[in-house]
């Protein structure tokens, strides 16, 4: 009896197990199968129209400030210095009393030149009055021939002496205002080199202080010697342009004219020296700053433009992706005529009013389908491709 009930016990257990099975089996089969994926998800990208306008071309170079004026304020006299009349930095005008060297020397060179003079003057006179007595006392015979000569000889060596010490009062006026020491031109004085109290000379080097104009103010660049041409033939029509930019080209410093092209090439480097002048009003200028420099030598009518980061380079050259109706891209080669202020020409390759991908480009390939954000994602998608770019 009891062997039978073990055995009952175990085929209730073995019945049980495969109930679970069979159900797990009705389960699995009676579950709805996984839909299958129809394709990759779109790529997100930042789009943008291809635009027409007019384009201003440049022509692009380094050049250094240099003042229009640079005077080193030099003594013409040998004196002390009594006063300094102006504080280093300071903008002063033409004529303006820079300083002052003791006069008093010199005003006593003056005093007796003066004196000189009128000695001569008086004895002048006198001997004017004797000539004419004795040409008087020769007519009634009381005086002879040579008297007279002498006399006129005498009356043409005072005149002499009178004309050298005018001469020599001129001089001492000219030494006596030299004592003041003025502003040559309108600029910017510098670091002063000489003390009140010291004594300054013709020959000091460095003289009293470097006066510096900057307003005009003057810009010297180079460009590639084949632009040579076609920079005349638009200083032919009129005046030129020339605008000068930061070091990081972002800032625009001044808009001034180009004043002239070397009459040399550099053979060298082959290039062309150039001159600029700009009214420097606000002076955003200064003498041995290096900036960046663009000439505008024409302006394009309906020029195609795009976001420069539209622009990829590849083995066979610049291209862009270009995005058809169905939200798809291919790869199109384009002709760059320049890049200025973050937008690209576009001599060939596109045309108006075409979509193109600024941003994103690093996920696509031709027939990748995209999906164009804008607002917030699209910054968003700005910042992850600039990590990605920057990733090595």
């Amino acid at each position: 009896m009891r062997k039978r009930l073990i055995i009952l016990v175990c085929l209730l257990v073995a019945a049980g197990a495969l109930g679970g099975v069979g159900a797990a089996v009705w389960h699995r089969s009676s579950a709805p199968a996984p839909t299958q994926a129809s394709g990759p998800p779109p790529v997100p990208v930042v789009a943008a129209k291809v635009t027409g306008h007019d384009v201003p071309i440049y022509l692009r170079g380094v050049g250094t400030v240099i003042a229009y004026n640079n005077v080193v304020v030099r003594s013409q006299i040998t004196g002390q210095i009594t006063q300094i009349a102006f504080t280093q930095g300071q903008t002063v005008k033409k004529d303006d009393l820079l300083a002052q060297i003791d006069p008093r020397p010199f005003q006593a060179q003056l005093d007796q030149a003066t004196a000189n003079r009128d000695r001569d003057q008086a004895q002048l006179g006198n001997a004017q009055a004797n000539l004419g007595r004795y040409t008087q006392l020769l007519t009634k015979g009381f005086a002879t021939q040579q008297l007279v000569d002498t006399q006129k000889a005498q009356l043409a060596q005072l005149q002499a002496m009178v004309k050298s010490d005018e001469a020599v009062i001129e001089n001492a006026q000219v030494n006596l205002a030299y004592t003041r020491l003025t502003a040559p031109i309108d600029g910017v004085t510098g670091i002063r080199q000489i003390d009140e109290g010291n004594v300054i000379h013709p020959t000091d080097a460095t003289g009293l202080v470097t006066l510096t104009q900057i307003q005009p103010i003057s810009l010297f660049f180079t460009l590639p010697e084949t632009t040579l041409s076609a920079i005349q033939q638009e200083m032919a029509k009129g005046k030129v342009k020339v605008m000068a930019y930061s070091q990081d080209d972002k800032t625009k410093l001044d808009e001034g004219e180009l004043l002239l092209i070397d009459n040399q090439i550099i053979q060298t480097t082959g290039t062309i020296r150039l001159r600029a002048t700009f009214p420097n009003a606000q002076r955003s200028l200064w003498p041995g700053e290096l900036v960046n420099v663009r000439l505008l030598l024409k302006t394009q009518p309906d020029g195609l433009t795009v976001a420069a980061g539209a622009v990829q380079q590849g083995p066979n050259g610049p291209y862009v992706y270009v995005m058809g109706g169905d939200q798809t891209v291919q790869m199109r080669p384009v002709t760059v005529g320049q890049i200025s202020d973050g937008q690209a020409l576009i001599d060939k390759g596109l045309t108006a009013n075409e979509t193109v991908i600024v941003d994103g480009q690093y996920k696509l390939q031709p027939g990748t389908h995209v999906q164009v954000l804008t607002g917030q994602a699209a910054d968003q998608v700005d910042l992850q491709s600039a990590v990605q770019k920057a990733i090595p």
